[in-house]
């Protein structure tokens, strides 16, 4: 399962309503390959199922990934930070052995 904290929700609810995107739109998540550890996380908004798509629902909030980055973010909660050691959406992910500094990207 994929998880989003209170506040990434909040969030992503707030920045959909800006973007002027309706209820059809849902957060899609995916690793990629790159960063200096390895894999990187992604976030997008998208309105279109894919055929091997994986799909959560927390607190209301459809969460969407495919099939091979599932794998690496079975666990994972997706969360948001308005602090000063860094401002944005960042993944906790139990997977993950190393992460960078920045945060974006991974090793499991």
């Amino acid at each position: 399962m994929i998880q989003i904290s209170e506040h990434a929700k909040n969030k992503v609810t707030e920045i959909l309503k800006s973007e002027g995107k309706d209820d059809s739109y849902f957060v899609r998540v995916s690793v990629v390959g790159g960063g200096c550890s390895g894999l990187s996380y992604k976030m997008d908004f998208d309105h279109e199922m894919k055929k091997d798509d994986q799909v959560f629902e927390d607190k209301g909030m459809k969460l969407v990934t495919d099939l091979r980055s599932f794998l690496y973010l079975c666990g994972t909660t997706l969360d948001h930070s308005d602090g000063l050691n860094g401002k944005g959406f960042h993944f906790v992910n139990p997977n993950a052995t190393r992460t960078c500094a920045c945060g974006e990207s991974f090793a499991v």
